[in-house]
């Protein structure tokens, strides 16, 4: 078990990532790699990964072992800003850090010699693993970050709701059930024991996507503190069924209209698109709700919110995310575009149910969990 020890001042600097991390999400993206079992939230995405690596999974494997301690090193925090500042940030460790991290792994003196040259402060070795971690991220993470960014936002939203509600005490509380706030400790479920005092320098929450399980944090108990955790993945309601999007143009709520009258902006359009009622929903799910909310915001009773809802869900354009009792409702990625009116260039996937595939380059094949 891990203990995170708060103090008042460290309450007070209590705070959520604004975004995903790009490479704690590539990292841990390689646990679940390197996983055989077969399930819906990430048995798809493995295949297409797989398929679109060429060398890079072997290159990292003694760096990031299937269990246990990785490298401190491999995400700094600058991974919040972009995978561009985050290698520039890598780039910059003093090869004393990276020497001394390096020796954390458990088969310390079996690593390869590029990588043991890491810590000698040779330009040539951090030049491999930064382009070997870019390449990975660019063909494991990168095709599917506007799913994964949809995901983490819905988990900000419920931390909001609940920081709103009851102040950082509401928001340790709402946190996923392997974490459980004992003021002024938080325990998280963890495969050591050990104790994390924060000693005023406050706590960074990372919900992530590709993080399973137990939460991750730093080794090194100096760094700024990161609680890295996992996002609720399982969808509330029915799982998407073939064809079965076509309902977002017809039934309760929907519209027989084309979105091709001028005028009026994206929302007059859509709402001869969807209907003016499924319109207003989504208009109102923007910033999350819940479906009692939703039903006294829109003017209609429960059933029919819940209903539209699903609709939506189903249809690609609203995630929903079960809080307690209640179910929150947000906004993916494809309902902003739809609201908006679209973004050129901009890539948007309908699943809610699991990573959605992408086209593969044909290149054959090549897990601190």
């Amino acid at each position: 078990m891990l203990r995170v020890h708060f103090s008042e001042l460290d309450l007070a600097r209590l705070r959520m990532a604004v975004r995903p991390d790009a490479l704690w999400e590539t990292v841990l993206s390689f646990h679940r790699l390197r996983e055989n079992r077969a399930e819906s939230v990430y048995g798809k995405w493995r295949s297409e990964a797989r398929n679109r690596l060429n060398g890079e999974a072997r290159l990292l494997a003694p760096l990031i072992p299937s269990r246990g301690y990785f490298p401190d090193f491999l995400t700094p925090a600058e991974g919040v800003i972009g995978c561009d500042a985050a290698m520039s940030a890598l780039r910059a460790i003093p090869g004393e850090r990276l020497n001394a991290e390096l020796a954390g792994l458990p088969a310390a003196r079996a690593l390869p010699g590029w990588i043991r040259d890491l810590g000698e402060g040779e330009r040539k070795p951090l030049d491999r693993l930064i382009s070997t971690l870019r390449a990975y991220h660019q063909a494991a993470v990168a095709p599917y970050w506007a799913h994964i960014q949809a995901r983490i936002e819905a988990d900000r939203v419920a931390r909001g709701r609940a920081l709103l509600d009851g102040g950082a005490d509401g928001l340790l509380a709402s946190l996923p059930a392997t974490m459980r706030w004992r003021a002024p400790v938080l325990e998280v479920d963890y495969p050591v024991d050990r104790d994390l005092r924060l000693r005023g320098r406050g706590l960074l929450l990372l919900p992530s996507f590709f993080c399973r399980g137990t939460p991750v944090t730093f080794r090194n108990p100096d760094l700024t503190p990161v609680l890295v955790y996992p996002v609720e993945h399982a969808p509330c309601g029915l799982p998407h069924r073939p064809g079965q999007r076509a309902a977002l143009a017809s039934g309760p709520g929907g519209g027989a209209g084309a979105a091709s009258a001028s005028g009026g902006g994206p929302a007059r359009t859509l709402g001869k698109l969807v209907g003016q009622t499924r319109s207003a929903v989504l208009l109102e799910v923007r910033g999350g709700c819940t479906t009692s909310e939703l039903a006294r915001r829109v003017g209609v009773s429960l059933a029919s919110a819940s209903q539209h809802a699903s609709v939506l869900r189903e249809a690609g354009l609203v995630h929903t995310l079960r809080q307690g009792s209640a179910v929150l409702h947000t906004l993916t990625p494809l309902g902003a575009a739809l609201l908006r009116g679209g973004a050129p260039g901009e890539r948007v996937f309908g699943s809610p149910a699991q990573l959605p595939p992408v086209a593969t380059s044909g290149r054959g094949p090549s897990g601190r969990g």
